[in-house]
């Protein structure tokens, strides 16, 4: 019985026990997109949530789609979470999803972006339209009253997006020397910022802008390379909206005089996990809070970029994670002495189960494979061997070969070599059909059905799956993304038919084969 085994399972129960009596927490954490802010924050949310050993996180990113944002809730739903944390893509489409979680009994900490239902426990953001206003109050005193301001706004329904443009509007409607070009339409995104306002550049070309507010720092400077493209004039000043640190950040930015200003859009991912905390625990707190956050300008910039508060702070999170550790280590020794044992006959116990276990799942996994080599691992049949007695000079002539026979092995074999590099070249397309795989291969939808069927035994479309399943495998293995997250990658639609398929095919749902 291996030694590291024994040693894993005795930590664990070691420290279950050093932490009786304290429930453990599922929180889910589902991010209307991917982007630097929100690596920054997620970060901070894992941070946070290494004080809480009875808390597990589990994130996901909808990348600006409303329809998969509200999918992943309802698949955060189902998996059993304690606790949900969103960042709404829009305020009007998410609300139902949130609704329901709500409603179910899960409280709801909905961050940096509103929502239009009532139904949350907490919510917990920067004040969008103050810094909207104070920018706004900014660029009237930066351009003495008088100038053209063009505006290039966020994606259009979230409420960041909605109150930044209404404070600065708000703000410059005080400067009546201050007039509006234009307020574009735009995602967050710095290529969507970009191809608005080249092409606004190119209908309006004789129009002069004096700065550029951008909704958020790489919607500035997306409309900054757009101007730098399009014209040899000299360039506007440039303002956003998140101030972030580090490299390509919105204060380094400033500091560069690529932005004139930026306003800093704090992160506190560990501030999130706190609340959070309080809230399962049934500890007070408050129900809305602000974040604080600032103005960046070149005046400033050069000292928020000096970072040794945050690299203090970091570093007294990992002396106290040091001191977490070393007291579990000191639980381990008197509990080896005091219960050894009670904790021997659990580990045995235990031990056999786990062993059981990963023998049953090694089982599963033997006959996934013998059916994928089944499927896919059509060889041509082997030469015969001659006859003894024909090596040896017998008079009888050898037989003839079937070269017919071998032929048409040969040639399935390369059929399904074809099938299968087109299937797994397009595994991630969850609207890929058999019609799809046949024009791919030159064939109309009856000739690949049959001509697979024949060959394999199986029809294109289970043959698809099983290639589909077989990656989700393998990538819950090998990777730490979601289940959800991997049944997107291949290729399926929905989480929850996902679940159902793989316990179809592997006699277990997919978080028992990452365990």
């Amino acid at each position: 019985m291996p030694r590291t085994i024994i040693y894993t399972i005795l930590l664990s129960l070691v420290l279950t026990s050093c932490s009786q009596g304290s429930k453990h927490f599922k929180i889910g954490v589902s991010q209307c997109s991917e982007d630097i802010w929100r690596e920054k924050q997620n970060a901070e949310l894992r941070m946070g949530a290494y004080f809480h050993e009875n808390v597990d996180l589990f994130f996901a990113a909808a990348y600006d789609s409303d329809e998969r944002q509200v999918q992943q809730i309802d698949s955060l739903i189902d998996e059993g979470i304690d606790l949900l944390i969103v960042a709404p893509n829009q305020v009007q489409t998410i609300s139902p999803a949130i609704d329901r979680a709500f409603d179910s009994g899960i409280p709801v900490i909905v961050f940096e972006r509103k929502t239009s239902s009532q139904k949350y426990t907490a919510f917990i953001s920067a004040d969008n339209y103050e810094m909207g206003r104070v920018m706004g109050e900014y660029v009237v005193s930066r351009l003495h009253g008088q100038g053209t301001v063009l505006e290039i706004k966020g994606l259009e329904g979230s409420s960041p997006a909605i109150e930044r443009h209404n404070g600065f509007t708000d703000a410059l409607r005080e400067a009546p020397g201050i007039k509006v070009a234009a307020s574009l339409q735009g995602d967050w995104t710095e290529p969507t910022a970009y191809a608005t306002t080249k092409q606004w550049l190119n209908n309006n070309k004789d129009v002069r802008v004096d700065l550029v507010f951008g909704a958020n720092d790489r919607t500035a400077m997306g409309a900054r390379k757009a101007m730098q493209d399009s014209t040899s004039a000299p360039l506007p000043l440039f303002c956003g909206i998140d101030g972030l640190p580090g490299e390509n950040g919105g204060i380094q930015l400033v500091r560069d005089s690529l932005l004139d200003a930026s306003y800093i859009y704090p992160t506190h991912g560990d501030q999130i996990i706190e609340l959070a905390v309080r809230i399962l625990e049934g500890k007070p707190y408050e129900k809305e809070t602000l974040l604080m956050s600032a103005l960046v300008t070149n005046n400033n910039a050069k000292v928020l970029l000096m970072q040794s508060e945050e690299l203090l702070r970091q570093a007294a999170q990992l002396g106290l994670l040091h001191e977490k550790a070393d007291s579990y280590l000191r639980d381990l020794g008197i509990q080896r002495i005091v219960n050894w044992l009670a904790i021997g006959i659990i580990v045995l116990l235990v031990v056999v189960f786990v062993l059981f276990y990963l023998y049953q799942l090694r089982k599963v996994s033997m006959q996934r494979e013998r059916v994928v080599n089944n499927l896919w691992n059509l060889e041509a049949p082997a030469a015969p061997e001659p006859d003894p007695a024909t090596a040896a000079g017998a008079q009888e002539p050898a037989p003839e070969p079937k070269a017919g026979s071998q032929a048409e092995s040969l040639a399935s074999t390369r059929f399904i070599s074809r099938f299968r590099e087109v299937v797994e070249s397009r595994l991630s397309d969850s609207d890929l059909s058999v019609e799809d795989l046949a024009a791919d291969m030159n064939l109309s939808r009856v000739q690949l059905y049959r001509k697979v069927k024949s060959i394999s035994g199986s029809s294109p479309v289970e043959l698809l799956r099983t290639a589909r399943l077989n990656r989700a495998y393998q990538m819950l293995l090998t990777t730490d993304k979601t289940v959800a997250e991997v049944a997107y990658d291949v290729g399926f639609s929905s989480p929850s038919y996902f679940s159902k398929c793989y316990k179809e095919e592997f006699g277990v749902l997919p978080g028992v084969s990452r365990a």
